[in-house]
């Protein structure tokens, strides 16, 4: 089996110049928990999920620094402040950069083995020019992969 017979060929991808709220709306609107972030070209530069938004937009607790009896005191920041400022920011500045992908060429096996490997809910897959193509994602594997068990079991029956 390949990944091309696995992969989500409608996949929403992200421009790394988006801004938060605008991968927010996207999330939202399309009912997805992450995507790959593209470049101008079209070609794969990171991934951006769901997690990475909320750790970016989570408040700053009260922080203090201590350096050599300079102390510096941060105070707590509401949801609302890291908001107002935050949502501005490009994907960019939080995608994950260093990113997994395969080809659609590639055996299903060894998606399997990334996914598992690295704990990815999602794989990009990516042509010759790093394009993005499609992607796997965890979720729609196991669906897939439970729906050709059915399919086997009534051939057997």
């Amino acid at each position: 089996m390949k990944v091309r017979d696995f992969m989500i060929k409608d996949v929403h991808t992200v421009n790394q110049d988006a801004t938060l709220a605008n991968v927010l709306q996207l999330f939202v609107a399309k009912r997805i928990n992450g995507a790959p972030v593209v470049d101008s070209e079209g070609r794969l530069v990171g991934m951006v999920s769901d997690g990475d938004i909320l750790r970016h937009i989570n408040p700053q607790r009260q922080t203090v620094y201590d350096m050599f009896s300079y102390v510096i005191v941060s105070q707590p920041e509401e949801l609302a402040e890291a908001l107002a400022y935050k949502v501005h920011g490009a994907a960019k500045k939080i995608m994950k950069k260093n990113v997994q992908a395969v080809s659609p060429d590639q055996d299903l096996e060894e998606a399997l083995g990334i996914l598992a490997k690295h704990h990815f809910k999602k794989l990009p897959v990516v042509n010759d020019k790093k394009e993005v193509v499609g992607v796997i994602s965890r979720g729609d594997l196991l669906k897939q992969i439970a729906d050709r068990i059915a399919e086997l079991k009534l051939v057997n029956s």
